[in-house]
């Protein structure tokens, strides 16, 4: 894992790193983006556990999916077969606190929502299955998917998981996206490779860093942010650097905020700080 030098830690004292508006602006729909994913992803985590802990008849779940409901987020699990139905839903007051989350064990229809959530994931599900050309697959890790639907436009995220512990893994990440009929629209891989960055708990590293290629984009994307929002605790780290080839991008993992800048800013502040 890459140590970043102890000087980064000064650049979030300054107030301003750019004056163009549109990366404020930028900055502010990719944090947005990536912790709408985050809470779905958490939710996945903590639902998961806490159903299958509950639930006796393992072999009736034909999988499970998270949404946010009215500003609660919930991890509902449906049945198997051609006709499935909800077997469970759980629910949190606070997704980051386990305590506060409720189960209702009541079999019943998906509702509206539930339906086209189910549906985009089972095609999202089945693409992946098929096209194993475009999506990858790695030893000791696993591909979650994340269907979302938001102002309208709806969506399956792919994220490769770690299953061992003391890595974060970046990239091998996809994005789908669905019509009104829940029909698959385009698919693209986000990352065009998997970047893993092995850490130690409490070798005081300030933080790590990645490069995108060009085909990934400017800036630091929305599923890095869910990864570092989910992982970063665990490797202890404060920054995360993404570095392209015309901007920087910096996201503080304990304001969980994201700066963008124009690589040359980022130079002249590590040029005057050497000074």
């Amino acid at each position: 894992m890459k140590l970043l030098p102890t000087i980064i830690l000064t650049l979030f004292s300054l107030t301003t790193f750019s004056q163009e508006i549109n990366l404020k602006k930028k900055a502010q729909e990719i944090t947005e983006e990536g912790k709408s994913l985050y809470r779905l992803e958490l939710a996945a985590w903590h639902g998961s556990d806490i159903f299958m802990e509950s639930y006796k008849g393992e072999e009736r779940v034909g999988g499970y999916f998270s949404y946010i409901d009215n500003g609660t987020p919930k991890c509902l699990f449906f049945s198997r077969g051609e006709n499935p139905k909800v077997i469970g839903v759980v629910s949190f007051g606070d997704i980051k606190i386990v305590e506060t989350a409720t189960i209702d064990f009541k079999q019943r229809d998906f509702k509206e929502n539930e339906k086209h959530l189910y549906a985009i994931r089972r095609k999202a599900l089945t693409e992946i299955q098929q096209d194993t050309v475009l999506f990858k697959t790695y030893t000791n890790t696993s591909l979650n998917l994340i269907p979302m639907i938001k102002n309208g436009e709806k969506k399956v995220y792919v994220l490769t998981a770690p299953k061992v512990a003391g890595i974060v893994l970046f990239g091998n990440d996809y994005l789908m996206t669905f019509d009104e009929q829940d029909n698959l629209k385009d698919k693209i891989e986000i990352h065009r490779n998997l970047i893993p960055i092995e850490f130690e708990k409490g070798q005081n590293a300030v933080g790590a860093m990645h490069s995108h290629l060009t085909e990934t984009g400017d800036f630091i994307t929305p599923t890095d942010i869910c990864t570092l929002m989910l992982y970063a605790k665990f490797a202890e780290w404060k920054l995360h650097i993404v570095m392209s080839q015309k901007y920087v991008s910096i996201w503080n993992c304990d304001t969980e905020t994201l700066t963008l800048m124009t690589k040359d800013d980022y130079n002249r502040l590590e040029e005057e700080s050497k000074r």
